[in-house]
């Protein structure tokens, strides 16, 4: 495959840019057609074709080769860049990841790894998660590369296999094996929050701001494997104790825990922010949610019949993977099933899995923990999140800039672990469709968003350089 889109680009010597319309699609089309599917990741090609291509653009440069399970799986490996800053401030890591889910091509109207760009939309597995934030990441850092003013802070471009498994050969290997490409990093910018588009109200009011949304923390995985056996056999003669009515037992009992209600305050501000656009019985419970979820159990229901709300303000589990007998006629002698519960920040997932083991009651049931890690945050007062909130200021007076926490996780907390202020925050303007591709059916990206997203990165970058006064550059463009 013929990577010639990158040759003479933003940071290639003496050169102009292409199009900037033209190229993050370009771009992104050419990732999306390295298969990058995790398990087994493969992601050594790509890493090694952004690396040389960032190091023809004249930046210091890292193919970093990562573990793989299997020997006989694909090469996986991290690319890593730094634009050279003077020194005056501590850098700014620009963190993506370049492994994907699976992806049915029968259910899919464009191949998902063909990259095609039709439409005015980038279609293609990764398109959103988060080949697209490499694309964005990269074109802003080769932007800023070819304009050839040091910033005050090195800008560091980190692109990671693994996320999609938990990130352990992936971001984990990178900041334990070589932390001294981390430089000193004060931030850290990644997946995990956006920007929701300015709308019409769904209650005939006033329009519903944008809102940019923040993430400074996420909740935990703790993902169990449930396992039982029995004596193997035929199946016309059934067992009580088979390894598959065992199993049915323990789940149905883990199906129905219930966890505690716990609003943090990221979530209470949060849904303070979008109480104004909330259905009009709602409107007060968004606005005191602590207290409306204790107090009104109208309230309570409503909400908590979002899945989406319901994970923020519990420790969840979804049972996610079934395995046992292949034949018909035959009893196995061993059962599975893999959970996937998440827990709020503070949780425990020992403690967590010691509860499962007291709500199944078998102990003929083993329970062991396949992922875990603790969640952790990072504060909003600082100067990359006012960086953030002046350029919303700018590009659109009216947004709204939240700090949020989300449901899922990221490879952002092996670096709040070190010390490094991580944002889930990609400019991207993103509504609740767009959203939906994100591990699903016929992902997309549009163009337009690509542009903006690398015009408003790079006016970010800037911003926490130096502030600016007066009226934007003229390359920061507003929301597509």
């Amino acid at each position: 495959m013929g990577w010639t889109l990158l040759t003479g680009v933003p940071g290639a010597r003496g050169e102009e840019p292409p199009a900037q319309a033209a190229y993050p699609a370009r771009l992104l089309a050419e990732l999306i057609r390295f298969p990058s599917v995790n398990p087994p990741g493969g992601e050594g090609a790509l890493a090694a074709r952004i690396v040389a291509e960032l190091d023809a653009a004249g930046l210091e440069t890292r193919l970093i080769a990562t573990p793989r399970l299997d020997p006989n799986d694909p090469p996986r490996a991290a690319a890593w860049a730094r634009l050279p800053g003077t020194g005056d401030g501590r850098p700014l890591i620009l963190l993506s990841h370049l492994d994907v889910v699976p992806a049915d091509p029968e259910a899919w109207q464009t191949p998902p790894f063909a990259g095609v760009i039709e439409d005015g939309f980038v279609y293609g597995r990764g398109a959103l998660d988060a080949k697209g934030v490499t694309a964005v990441h990269l074109a802003a850092l080769l932007r800023l590369a070819q304009e050839g003013t040091p910033l005050e802070r090195d800008i560091l471009f980190l692109a990671t296999p693994d996320e999609e498994t938990g990130g352990l050969l992936g971001a984990r290997y990178v900041v334990e094996e070589y932390p001294e490409l981390l430089g000193n990093a004060e931030f850290l910018l990644t997946e995990g929050g956006s920007i929701r588009p300015a709308r019409a109200s769904l209650g005939g009011g006033p329009p519903v701001p944008s809102l940019w949304g923040i993430t400074i923390t996420e909740k935990g995985p703790c993902w169990l494997e449930l396992t039982t056996r029995g004596k193997a056999g035929h199946g016309s003669a059934p067992r009580p104790d088979a390894a598959i009515p065992r199993l049915i037992a323990a789940l149905d009992r883990v199906r129905r825990i219930e966890s505690p209600i716990r609003v943090l305050d990221e979530v209470a501000d949060m849904f303070r922010v979008l109480a104004p656009d909330a259905p009009r019985e709602d409107r007060v419970g968004f606005a005191s949610l602590a207290s409306s979820l204790e107090k009104d159990p109208a309230f309570r229901r409503r909400f908590l019949l979002n899945p989406g709300y319901n994970a923020l303000v519990r420790n969840t589990i979804s049972i996610t993977v079934l395995a046992a007998g292949s034949s018909t006629n035959v009893v196995p002698g061993e059962a599975r099933a893999r959970l996937d519960a998440r827990l709020l920040p503070g949780e425990s997932c020992e403690d967590f899995a010691g509860a499962v083991r007291d709500v199944i009651a078998d102990p003929a049931v083993e329970v062991e923990t396949l992922l875990s890690f603790p969640s952790r945050s990072s504060p909003a007062d600082t100067p990359l999140f006012e960086a953030i909130q002046r350029v919303a200021d700018r590009l659109d007076p009216e947004a709204i800039v939240v700090p949020r926490m989300i449901g899922g996780f990221t490879d952002a907390h092996w670096f709040r672990e070190r010390q490094i202020v991580a944002y889930g925050f990609v400019p991207r303007w993103l509504g609740r469709a767009d959203t939906g591709g994100i591990h699903g059916i016929d992902e997309k990206v549009s163009v337009e968003n690509l542009v903006a997203g690398v015009d408003t990165l790079v006016a970010i970058i800037r911003e926490l350089d130096a502030p600016q006064v007066g009226p934007p550059p003229a390359n920061e463009a507003p929301a597509p």
